[in-house]
């Protein structure tokens, strides 16, 4: 019994440790967005007061329209990754055609090849059609890059559902668009919602896609944006503003997942789970 209650202190010294190493740096990034300078130097770690708010009011200024930008971009590229990916996937699960399984594994195989392998070759392609510095261009690039896995996703899961479901569509006279649209779909909720926030988050986080295809600062989206707000703080040595600036270009994201936190735990353990 005491054997116990010690390997079960030791477990929960050890969770709270490493619960702390994660946790502290986003902590320390919101104190110090309230600091002055003065207070940065003299107060490095703990919280100091007054807090400055201004300091938001400062970064805001600096980076609102890259917010924008991003938020733009991540919402219209994963439309478009979710759109066609699920019809792919429903196509690959569930339609017979000659050349199915030859595709299929040509899209999983593109999962190992290397993301920054391919970038040169995105450049090409996005100046030849004349789409460089331009958002529709940027997520094209987006759209396509995450289609592969998002394809291999749905394929799984949609291939999971019970086949009688789907005979009994057909029976009552249902085509395959009307078996996507009402069947597949409904059920499939928790996965496709599951996938909209893995897309909106890796697109939300990419960095050198949209460096190599934009050049506007106007269109930039908020990791380009930041380095130019980053640049131009630190050469003042504003830490306050800086600090403001990520940590307003990190709560779109966490607000996301606090509301749809329990969606992307239900497709993770329901359709990913069975691939």
């Amino acid at each position: 019994m005491l054997k116990t209650i010690r390997q079960d202190l030791w477990s929960h010294i050890v969770l709270i440790l490493l619960a702390f190493l994660a946790l502290y740096p986003f902590f320390y990034m919101l104190i110090t967005s309230f600091k002055t300078n003065g207070q940065f130097y003299r107060n490095f770690f703990g919280i100091t007061f007054p807090l400055h708010f201004e300091n938001y009011a400062t970064a805001w200024e600096a980076i609102g329209e890259y917010i924008f930008n991003s938020v733009f971009i991540g919402i219209a590229s994963v439309l478009i990754i979710i759109a066609t990916s699920a019809l792919a996937g429903y196509s690959f699960a569930r339609l017979r055609y000659k050349g199915k399984n030859f595709l299929y594994m040509s899209v999983v195989a593109l999962l190992m090849i290397p993301g920054l392998l391919t970038l040169i070759p995105l450049f090409l392609l996005i100046k030849s059609f004349g789409l460089l510095d331009s958002y529709i261009g940027l997520i094209i690039a987006f759209a396509a890059g995450g289609q592969a896995f998002t394809i291999f996703v749905f394929r799984q899961s949609f291939a999971s559902l019970p086949e009688e479901l789907f005979e009994a569509a057909r029976i009552d006279g249902c085509g395959e668009l009307r078996v996507f649209w009402q069947i597949v779909l409904p059920l499939s909720k928790p996965i496709i919602g599951t996938m909209a926030i893995w897309n909106l988050l890796s697109i939300w986080n990419e960095y050198m896609m949209p460096l190599v295809l934009m050049s506007n600062p106007e269109k930039f989206p908020i990791t380009v944006g930041l380095i130019q707000f980053e640049s131009q703080f630190v050469s003042q040595t504003l830490y306050g503003p800086m600090f403001a600036g990520y940590t307003i270009a990190s709560l779109p994201l966490l607000i996301l997942f606090l509301f749809t936190m329990r969606l992307f735990m239900k497709g993770l353990t329901s359709g990913a789970v069975k691939i």
